[in-house]
């Protein structure tokens, strides 16, 4: 890993991971093919861009422990969203200048060509995790920038900020949680949304570029609004180009909820049409296991494709057991679409398949009552695709079984309604006669599950077993029938 020419903030945060990373490595459970730092704490996924052949992924990080705290971003790269490199620490909290946290933000490239790298800027005394708000400040959020050096290694605060502050920012009297910028592009046009709070309202406020060196923005419009009694804030929104559509996704301290409708940039309105739950994953504390997205406009894999419109939708999971020296990682990488519903579709990238290892099959097999063994894995690191026939069993779906007897199963139910990964409901309601389709990735003390074509997307932090598990076909109160199996180990990305 690079470290020349580093912050000496920079050059102490590196080694106080350095030195957690051997502990790290002890936990059978750390994630092998979900992207986390080498130690120490992870959230947010920030600045995630495609530029010159990388994918540049920056992600809020406590270098100083496993648990959430002193706020600067890590940085890693990859050329197929699946191998990562760790680069040094990109951004540090600059304590002489008031700052105690850099919160999350973006990455642009400015009209100068120049890296940079957008984020909001905390002072000392502002947000601590779990919802804990402390409103005596020294200052109230601003939006910071910083300038990257020709190999995005290296980075300084830019001398324009902060770029915008509540005092100068043209729009409403938001309180001091503003925050968590995101930029775009629509119709040649440069825009930037923040998360923001006033009276009883929750908000998307939009902003537009006033330069090429996207160092002046003009206050445009509120976006969006939601009643604060409902949604108490709209953190980490993306507002997303996908297809004809236009999706909005907001973290608002429950699981990552989505509004699909039209953007009309002559107005600057957005006139939502669907709107619900993107991934509804949580663990027993009511912790939304997938949240605070960000996005990246990607090539596609196939030779020849056009780059055209691969939306990639990257994901923050969380709810780890503290004490393991590691806590947080990357959401596998997902394929953002909207179907004809004008609902989100998410599938994993076809490039996780260069992980495949072993594989095993199963032949297909009815089901009609009785739970049947499918599949022995010796350890939880693999994938599995399935296709199950409902037949007329009320319900039906998999088991994974841990080898030891006193330990609790893993099911994965569809009941003609919704589908029960762990006991968390999706709802599903399949056509007559249509099949079920499963995908599902296991990775230590991750699962995520994808059902039919990616209407589906549910994110669980589990503790899977070490020792290995068995998969069981299942059916209640008819007859079903598994059609496919396959499964594959899974080598690590590291």
């Amino acid at each position: 890993m690079p470290t020349t020419n580093l912050n000496p903030a920079i050059v102490q945060a590196m080694a106080s991971v350095e030195a957690a990373t051997a502990h790290a490595a002890t936990d059978p459970r750390r994630p092998r093919f979900h992207f986390r730092p080498p130690a120490n704490w992870m959230n947010d996924p920030n600045g995630t861009i495609y530029h010159d052949g990388y994918y540049h992924l920056f992600y809020q990080h406590n270098p100083y422990g496993d648990d959430w705290g002193h706020m600067h971003w890590g940085h890693g790269r990859s050329r197929d969203l699946v191998h990562w490199e760790h680069l040094p620490i990109a951004l540090w909290p600059s304590l002489e200048l008031g700052e105690e946290h850099v919160f999350s933000g973006c990455a642009r490239v400015n009209g100068a060509g120049e890296p940079m790298l957008f984020y909001t800027s905390v002072g000392t005394g502002d947000p601590r995790p779990g919802g804990t708000r402390l409103r005596a400040r020294r200052r109230r959020n601003e939006q910071w920038a910083a300038v990257g050096d020709a190999d995005w290694l290296t980075w300084r605060k830019h001398p324009a900020n902060p770029v915008l502050a509540l005092d100068t920012h043209g729009g409403p009297d938001f309180e001091g949680e503003w925050r968590d910028p995101y930029i775009f592009d629509a119709d040649g046009r440069t825009f930037l949304v923040l998360g923001g709070d006033f009276g009883e309202t929750s908000a998307v406020a939009l902003y537009e570029a006033a330069d090429a060196e996207l160092t002046r923005w003009t206050y445009r419009k509120l976006l969006y609004t939601e009643p604060r009694h409902r949604t108490r804030f709209c953190e980490c929104p993306n507002f997303i180009p996908v297809g004809d559509k236009w999706v909005l996704l907001t973290s608002p301290y429950r699981p990552v909820e989505y509004v699909v409708g039209d953007f009309d940039v002559a107005s600057l309105t957005f006139t939502p049409q669907q709107r619900g739950i993107l991934d509804p994953g949580y663990n027993e504390t009511a912790t939304a296991n997938f949240y605070a997205t960000n996005t990246v406009f990607a090539p596609r894999p196939e030779a020849g494709a056009p780059w055209a419109r691969r939306v990639i939708l990257l994901g923050w999971v969380r709810g780890f057991a503290p004490g393991r020296g590691w806590n947080g990682c990357l959401a596998i990488p997902r394929v953002l679409t909207v179907g004809p519903d004008n609902r989100p579709r998410q599938t994993p990238v076809a490039e996780l398949d260069t992980l495949r290892g072993a594989h095993q099959s199963a032949a297909p097999v009815t089901l009609s009552g009785a739970a049947q063994v499918v599949d022995r894995l010796d350890r939880s690191v693999a994938e599995i695709q399935a296709t199950l026939d409902p037949g007329d069993a009320p319900r039906c779906g998999l088991r994974l079984h841990p080898i030891d007897a006193n330990a609790a199963a893993v099911d994965i139910i569809y009941d003609r309604q919704t589908i029960l990964v762990d006991g968390i409901p999706a709802p599903l309601a399949l056509d007559p006669g249509a099949l079920l389709d499963l995908r599902i990735y296991l990775d230590g003390a991750v699962m995520e599950v994808f059902a039919a074509q990616g209407r589906v997307a549910v994110t669980r932090v589990v503790d899977l077993p070490v020792d290995g598990l068995t998969v069981e076909a299942v059916a209640h109160g008819g007859d079903a029938h598994l059609t496919a199996y396959d499964r594959w180990e899974m080598t690590s990305i590291w």
